[in-house]
């Protein structure tokens, strides 16, 4: 089983930057052979429901939630099994819990929470205004 660990939370005010990353480890390897994992970030805001916020497949293709586009990035270094996501111009309304997911056999890039199995604890993100 898979096992992630998000880090680089923390409270900024609205403009700033901050950089999560996700530690990745227990993988089988199966999916980085056949080229099918696909890791991603969600995020979920008290009383709401948990959304995506981004994701990247074995082949570098990625995807972003319209409200993230153009401020945050996401990348990974499978040297050292570790998922980013570079986040820029904060705003207010990005504060939320911040989820790293992974699912090794997904075969395409995903914000839907349903297609992935392995989660990790999460980061918290709080940006003042």
């Amino acid at each position: 089983q898979v096992q992630l660990v998000e880090s680089g939370g923390g409270s900024v005010q609205a403009g700033g930057s901050l950089r999560l990353s996700c530690a990745a480890s227990g993988y089988t390897y199966t999916g980085y052979i056949y080229s099918s994992y696909c890791m991603a970030w969600f995020r979920q805001a008290p009383g709401k429901e948990r959304e995506g916020v981004a994701a990247i497949d074995s082949d570098g293709s990625t995807t972003y939630a319209d409200s993230v586009k153009g401020r945050f990035t996401i990348s990974q270094d499978n040297a050292k099994n570790t998922l980013y996501l570079q986040m820029s111009n904060l705003k207010p309304e990005d504060t939320a819990t911040y989820y790293c997911a992974a699912d090794e056999y997904l075969g395409r890039v995903s914000l839907s929470p349903s297609d992935f199995y392995n989660w990790g604890q999460g980061t918290q993100v709080t940006v003042s205004s």
